[in-house]
């Protein structure tokens, strides 16, 4: 995934000088510290490597614009010691989220932190050739507004698709797709590096990298309206206010309700994509043998069951659905945590986290589970948290993460 050689013109990174695990480890650390920065003594420490070692890295890392000073810290013996930090306008890269009816392009730092946004209407339907132009097209118009380049494109859409090779399959709904190499058209498209994968693994990967909404994790109700209402306060981007950078999340389930239902499933803290890059699926689980049919040819999905309880008002119905669907999960990987996303989920949040929550605590009391109920939460992101996500399809690898 050694994937382009610089980033933007006045930092002349070389991106593949910073491939090395070592180098990964280093850059992440800077990341999750922040503006307060750590020490070459605590990168040492936190890192396993040498001094010397810790010194030749973050030397390179200071020619190439990537780290810079923050100052210096009280030491318990001699000088005070100089602290780094990153520097996140050395780098970006473009999240791309392709939907079934609109198209969404974030530019992200080397943070993961959005700094431009364009959304537009999108009809996945108009066949190959004039989706790749339209967004092709956002992404050039936003580029040229920002006046940077960037490490290349991640883009998200609905699968199933081949995430290794940037190929679609039989999209829901679309089957037009099916065989189409939407990494290699948008790359020469654009002459620029792409990686393509699933709308929810990407979403997940950027709330497992980032480590928004961590502090879900412990504790309170699931499915309370408490619940719900602190979600809603923690804002668009899903901070909880505190001030200091979260820690990853290992282990959960991101389910994602909006023209369609899927999952992204993160377990010891990466994502799970599957031998052949298939998993996630969710929406396509049968739970009604003689239910009504589905865009993917069975009858009784979860997807189909859910869309259609939403398309008549039976929010609660829907939710309950969802819930079913969570709990197989839950049982299936035994996660820590159940994130709810999605347009659909956004406009009834405090009723999908209050449904999916209340059989997950039916679940529980039934098998008898000491500790109670899986928490369930509205993710973090907001409309745009599958574009971000797509951004740290370019980003995670630079600081070790999101590779398989």
């Amino acid at each position: 995934m050694a994937y382009v050689n610089r980033t933007n013109a006045e930092s002349g990174v070389n991106l593949l000088a910073l491939r090395s695990h070592n180098a990964a480890l280093v850059l992440d650390l800077l990341r999750t510290a922040g503006e307060g920065g750590i020490s070459r003594l605590e990168l040492a420490e936190r890192t396993g490597l040498t001094p010397q070692a810790v010194s030749k890295i973050t030397a390179r890392l200071r020619a190439d614009g990537l780290a810079a000073e923050a100052g210096r810290r009280a030491s318990t013996g001699g000088k005070p010691r100089t602290v780094l930090r990153l520097v996140p306008e050395a780098g970006h890269a473009v999240g791309l989220h392709l939907d079934r009816d609109e198209v969404t392009v974030v530019l992200c730092d080397l943070t993961g932190a959005v700094v431009a946004e364009r959304r537009v209407p999108l009809d996945l339907g108009a066949g190959a050739e004039a989706v790749v132009e339209s967004a092709a097209g956002e992404v050039e118009a936003l580029l040229a507004r920002a006046g940077v380049s960037v490490l290349g494109v991640g883009v998200a859409l609905p699968g199933p698709l081949d995430h290794a090779r940037g190929v679609l399959h039989r999209v829901t709904g679309f089957p037009e797709w099916d065989g189409f190499p939407l990494r290699d058209a948008l790359a020469g498209r654009l002459g620029v590096p792409v990686v393509v994968d699933k709308d929810t693994n990407a979403a997940a990967l950027g709330i497992a990298v980032v480590g928004s909404g961590a502090g879900a994790l412990g504790g309170g109700a699931s499915g309370s309206a408490g619940a719900a209402g602190s979600s809603a306060a923690a804002g668009p981007s899903g901070s909880s206010g505190s001030s200091g950078p979260s820690s990853p999340l290992e282990s959960f389930a991101y389910l994602h309700l909006g023209t369609g239902l899927g999952a992204g499933l993160v377990i010891g803290g990466g994502v799970h994509r599957g031998a052949r890059t298939g998993a996630g699926e969710f929406g396509h689980q049968v739970i009604q043998l003689d239910g009504p049919p589905c865009g993917c040819g069975n009858r009784g999905c979860i997807e189909a069951l859910c869309l259609a309880a939403v398309d008549r008002g039976a929010v609660g119905e829907a939710a309950r659905v969802l819930g079913v669907g969570a709990a197989n999960l839950v049982g299936l990987l035994d996660i820590d945590l159940v994130l709810l996303g999605g347009r659909t989920v956004a406009a009834h949040e405090e009723a999908f986290v209050r449904g999916v929550g209340a059989v997950l605590e039916e679940r529980a009391r039934l098998e008898g589970v000491d500790d109670g109920a899986i928490p369930v939460r509205v993710a973090p992101g907001g409309a745009r948290g599958v574009a971000e996500g797509a951004a740290q399809l370019l980003l995670a690898p630079l600081f070790g993460r999101g590779e398989d």
